[in-house]
């Protein structure tokens, strides 16, 4: 079955960085677009980044532009987001997803605060 497993969630002070990592199985990885997702308290589930497939082509929420990266590597099977420049707003659960029977981590969790 698919399986979607996010690391490198935690507690960082403003303007630091933090780097999620996604490693997923179960589907042909290189075949689907990957994103990140995030969801604060109160607050509902919102698209932070995503990458295409093969391209690589990158989209990104007006909020972490020029802050966060996206990468995948398809050899590995892996998706990441790098993080720079952390806000307390950045403060949030976040997910991996693939569209590929709209498949959803469990979450990581990254605050940011002083």
């Amino acid at each position: 079955q698919v399986q979607l497993v996010e690391s490198g969630g935690g507690l960082v002070q403003p303007g630091g960085s933090l780097r999620l990592s996604c490693a997923a199985s179960g589907f042909t990885f290189r075949l689907y677009a990957m994103s990140w997702y995030r969801q604060a308290p109160g607050k509902e589930r919102e698209l932070v980044a995503s990458i295409s497939s093969t391209l690589g082509i990158t989209n990104y929420a007006d909020s972490v532009k020029g802050r966060f990266t996206i990468s995948r590597d398809n050899a590995k099977n892996t998706v990441v987001l790098q993080m720079n420049s952390l806000k307390p707003e950045d403060t949030a659960v976040y997910y991996c997803y693939t569209p590929h029977r709209g498949s959803w981590g469990q979450g990581t969790q990254v605050t940011v605060s002083s």
